[in-house]
């Protein structure tokens, strides 16, 4: 295999890896779901949903905690799928040989 071809091959899995990233979302959740997110596999955070049973003024603290919880799951989740995806995208690129 020349290098030029293999360059292609890159450029084109690079190219498709962005498509699949933009396409992915990920729901995430804390406080038995009270708390939910909604996260791309860029971990661009596009949608909050909070229930108003957990919106305390007295304590806000928690509300907080539970976001970052959620958030750091959902994280969490993008990172596991992006590693599958990477890794099936590899080994097509390598079987191909």
């Amino acid at each position: 295999m020349n290098i030029q071809k293999m360059m292609q091959q890159a450029q084109a899995m690079q190219s498709k890896m962005q498509t699949e990233l933009d396409a992915l979302k990920v729901e995430a959740a804390s406080g038995g779901g009270m708390v939910r997110i909604v996260l791309s596999g860029t971990k661009e955070l596009l949608s909050v949903t909070i229930d108003p049973a957990c919106v305390d003024p007295q304590d806000v603290e928690t509300l907080q905690d539970l976001v970052l919880a959620a958030f750091r799951d959902g994280s969490r989740q993008v990172d596991e799928a992006v590693q599958k995806k990477t890794s099936s995208m590899l080994g097509g690129m390598m079987g191909g040989r």
